[in-house]
């Protein structure tokens, strides 16, 4: 049988661990900047409009 402490203590270490939490910073950032990049939202779109032209040759219209 499986002590649900000792399964808590791993999920913590493993949640904790510096390779869990840069994957997590990463994927956040990557999902920042793709809304704003690709966002049809007229703000967010103009806002970022001649940076998603210059920096990843993306026709937007």
């Amino acid at each position: 049988m499986v002590n649900t402490a000792s399964v808590w203590k791993r999920t913590q270490q493993i949640t904790l661990s510096l390779p869990v939490q840069a994957s997590l910073l990463t994927g956040l950032c990557m999902l920042t900047l793709w809304t704003f990049y690709f966002s049809t939202y007229p703000p967010a779109h103009n806002a970022v409009h001649q940076t998603r032209h210059d920096t990843l040759g993306v026709a937007c219209h």
